[in-house]
């Protein structure tokens, strides 16, 4: 996967391989008051496993890994953090659904060579999934772990 990030994803360098649970946004949150939603939301899931694999495009520009096992956790996950505090921020420009993208490409050309390129890549990846990580991103679009929660 990470031979892929590298020649297709320009933030490679920057933010490591992840799945968006919550879209990015700016708010006056205190770091405790996010910490205690997390806790409240999410303190009846357990670990979980999760299994991607297989490579799509999206949008006409994206690659995603695809999830294969794990996908109702992490929606439910997401459903739950956009409860309270952060129901506001709740994005609604595009459908949730969960990956991993790893690539993003400038033109529709690129975007369907890289398509073609990436279609005998059926690597599996699978881990338990036990904690997730609330991150800060900073102005130079560098992502920096503000804390993690742990399921039990």
């Amino acid at each position: 996967m990470e031979e892929v990030r590298e020649k297709y994803d320009p933030l490679y360098s920057v933010i490591p391989p992840h799945i968006t649970l919550v879209f990015p946004f700016e708010s006056d949150i205190s770091t405790l008051e996010l910490k205690e939603h997390v806790h409240d939301s999410l303190r009846e899931i357990s670990p979980f496993t999760l299994r991607l694999q297989g490579v799509t495009g999206s949008g006409g520009e994206y690659l995603f890994l695809n999830v294969k096992q794990g996908n109702d956790e992490i929606i439910r996950i997401h459903d739950l953090l956009y409860t309270g505090i952060l129901k506001e921020y709740y994005f609604r420009e595009v459908s949730f659904i969960p990956h991993i993208t790893i690539g993003r490409l400038q033109s529709k050309k690129d975007f369907r060579q890289a398509l073609l390129q990436t279609s005998k890549f059926d690597s599996t990846f699978e881990t338990k999934i036990n904690s997730i990580c609330c991150e800060v991103i900073a102005n130079d679009d560098q992502s920096e772990p503000e804390f993690w929660f742990h399921f039990e």
